[in-house]
């Protein structure tokens, strides 16, 4: 069973053409899938299919056989800005939805504490927001993620505004989540090298309109699960050919038509 849209539409009331056309994907248990396309290619417009919180025009979205007509418990979603509550602290931010649900505070407490040790912040519960760096905050909203008893984990350009050894460090950290909870995972990135580097799929979109115009199966996401350092698999020559050929492949879409390449 798996999280899929099939021959999924969107179109958005005064546009001139669809945000998406056609799209099939499923992602299946142990998947760690990465959308990667330039802007305007629909990549947020399938997340928040995925996530309950657009309706396609024509086509079908389900999670495990079942239609996804809204938001819900089943899948959390990690945005691009932390969006914490900056005046609960840290702890209280991560129990927030356990805390919407009815949980008893010694139970979401408990759990709070439980995933912030998953992302190496188990000293940081009585912090206030403010008091954290970028990468940290991030952290904290895997974390808020991870706490709920959702089964997919939706992230949306999470790592976008990190400078470049924090968000290695995420990637890093976004494995070892991957590893340990045993969630499918759909990501979003207009970086290719991060693409690459996490995902066990990786689907290369194009707009006008949104559609998936290539599928590749990675295997670097598993061998860093495995034991193989990052920089090693980074400077992997097979890594960098496929990072240059998908450089190559979306500086074309961006070529005016009947431009030589």
């Amino acid at each position: 069973m798996s999280l899929s849209v099939h021959r999924v539409s969107v179109r958005y009331p005064g546009q001139a053409q669809p945000a998406l056309s056609e799209v099939t994907l499923d992602i299946g248990p142990d998947d760690l899938t990465v959308a990667l396309g330039p802007s305007g290619c629909g990549k947020t417009t399938l997340l928040n299919l995925f996530a309950g919180f657009v309706q396609p025009s024509g086509g079908a979205v389900s999670f495990d056989g079942k239609p996804v007509r809204r938001p819900g418990a089943d899948r959390a979603v990690v945005f691009q800005h932390d969006a914490l509550l900056p005046w609960l602290n840290v702890r209280d931010n991560v129990a927030f939805g356990l805390r919407l649900q009815g949980a008893a505070k010694p139970d979401r407490r408990a759990r709070a504490d439980e995933v912030l040790r998953q992302v190496d912040l188990a000293e940081a519960g009585d912090r206030q927001v403010w008091q954290l760096s970028g990468g940290q905050k991030q952290r904290v909203g895997i974390a808020r993620a991870l706490a709920s008893p959702s089964r997919a984990l939706l992230l949306d350009e999470p790592f976008g505004a990190l400078d470049a050894f924090t968000r290695e460090q995420m990637q890093e950290l976004l494995l070892k989540v991957w590893r340990q909870s045993g969630r499918r995972i759909f990501l979003i990135t207009h970086d290719i090298e991060e693409a690459l580097f996490l995902a066990t799929e990786l689907v290369l979109m194009s707009p006008g309109p949104g559609r998936i115009v290539e599928r590749l199966r990675l295997p670097f996401s598993r061998r860093y699960r495995d034991g193989e350092p990052a920089r090693s698999i980074k400077s992997d020559p097979v890594f960098i050919e496929l990072r240059e050929q998908l450089l190559a492949a979306l500086f074309a879409q961006r070529l005016p038509e009947g431009s030589a390449a």
